[in-house]
C-alpha cells in the first residue's frame, strides 16, 4: 500500500558522507521524513562527500529546473598509479615513476593553475553516463570496453592547496568547474600529461551551483530533528533556482491557483532590488513564504510553467 504524503515540500542540502551512494541518501531521507517523494540532483559517487541537493515532496519537481551549472570541489590527487575507475576505489591498471620535480610546490602550483580554461575531457569508463540505454559503469563492470566521447568542459579556477609526500606523492587542490566535469578525469589526465600516472584519492564537493556546505545538514542532524523540524534546514527554492520573485496578491493567488493569466509589473531580483520583469523571464510566484509556482512573462502577462498547489517552503525573499 502506498504511503500518503507527509505534507513536507522543500529542498534540502545534505552533506553526503563517504561510503553512501546518492540513492542511499535518498532512501535515508525517505525513512527519516516518512515521505516517498524524494529525489536528488547532481550525483555524488560513494567515494565522494559533500553537497548533495535533495528535493522532498513537490520540490522533487524543481530538481529538473535547477541548473547547478558550476561545482566546487576539494580534491586530492595521488601520483604513481592509474586505476580502472580513475579513483582510489578501482584496481590499479598502470604504475609509473613520479618525476622528482612534481614534489616541488612551485612546479605543482604552476601545473594546477595551467588547467584553467576550456578543454575536451573524456569521462571515466566507470561513470553514470548512459550508453545505448545502459550506464557506462554497468558495461565496464561486465568487462566490456567502454570508450566515451570527449565532452566540452570548463575549469574556471584551479588552485594548489598543498603537496604531501608519503607512500605516494599527493597534490591537494581546489577546483571550480562547469557542470559535467569529472575531477577523476582531471586527475587521470594530469598524471599522463606529467609523464607518469595519477588517480583521484579523495573528493569533497563544497558547492553545487549557489548552494554551499554552509547550507548543508548531515543525515545525523536530520535524524535527530526528524520531520517535525525539517523546515529549519530548508533551502530557499527561489535562490536555488536563481530566479526573481513576485509576491502574489489575493487576486493573483486565486488566478494562479487555476492557471489563469494575470499582469505583473514588479519583481524582486536575487539582490533584493525591485524592477519590472523582462519578456520571457521565468519568475517564482510566492505567498507567505511558500513557492506557489514558476511562471513566465509572455506578452506582458504571467503564464504558468509549473504550479505547486501545496506550496514549497523555505522562501526568504
Amino acid at each position: 500500500m502506498r504511503r500518503s504524503s507527509s505534507g513536507i515540500n522543500c529542498l534540502l542540502a545534505i552533506d553526503k558522507p563517504l561510503g553512501l551512494s546518492s540513492h542511499d541518501v535518498v532512501g535515508r531521507v525517505r525513512r527519516i521524513l516518512g515521505e516517498r517523494r524524494v529525489g536528488h540532483a547532481g550525483t555524488l559517487d560513494p567515494a565522494a562527500s559533500g553537497v548533495l541537493v535533495i528535493g522532498v515532496g513537490q520540490a522533487t519537481r524543481l530538481l529538473g529546473m535547477l541548473t547547478l551549472d558550476d561545482k566546487r570541489y576539494d580534491a586530492s590527487i595521488a601520483f604513481g598509479c592509474e586505476t580502472a575507475t580513475d579513483d582510489a576505489e578501482g584496481e590499479v591498471v598502470r604504475e609509473a615513476e613520479v618525476p622528482a620535480r612534481l614534489a616541488e610546490p612551485a612546479v605543482a602550483g604552476a601545473v594546477v593553475a595551467s588547467l584553467v580554461g576550456p578543454c575536451e575531457q573524456t569521462p571515466p569508463a566507470y561513470s553514470a553516463i548512459s550508453v545505448d540505454g545502459r550506464r557506462a559503469y554497468d558495461r565496464a563492470r561486465a568487462g566490456e570496453e567502454v570508450v566515451l566521447p570527449a565532452r566540452h568542459v570548463v575549469v574556471h579556477e584551479a588552485t594548489l592547496v598543498g603537496v604531501r609526500e608519503g607512500e605516494r606523492l599527493v597534490w591537494d587542490c581546489s577546483f571550480h568547474v562547469s557542470k559535467g566535469t569529472y575531477i577523476r578525469s582531471i586527475a587521470r589526465d594530469l598524471g599522463r600529461s606529467m609523464g607518469t600516472a595519477a588517480h583521484l584519492c579523495a573528493l569533497r564537493r563544497t558547492a553545487s551551483g549557489p548552494i554551499g556546505l554552509d547550507a548543508c545538514v548531515t543525515l545525523e542532524e536530520l535524524e535527530a530533528t526528524g520531520a517535525s523540524d525539517v523546515m529549519a534546514h530548508a533551502i530557499d527554492p527561489a535562490a536555488a533556482l536563481g530566479l526573481s520573485t513576485h509576491e502574489l496578491t489575493d487576486y493573483e493567488r486565486d488566478a494562479a491557483a487555476v492557471g489563469r493569466r494575470f499582469g505583473c509589473r514588479q519583481v524582486v531580483d536575487a539582490n533584493g532590488g525591485e524592477r519590472q520583469p523582462h519578456e520571457g523571464e521565468h519568475i517564482c510566484l510566492v505567498r507567505d513564504g511558500l513557492l506557489r509556482g514558476v511562471w513566465e512573462l509572455r506578452d506582458g502577462h504571467m503564464a504558468c510553467v509549473s504550479n505547486f498547489p501545496e506550496g514549497i517552503g523555505g522562501v526568504v525573499r
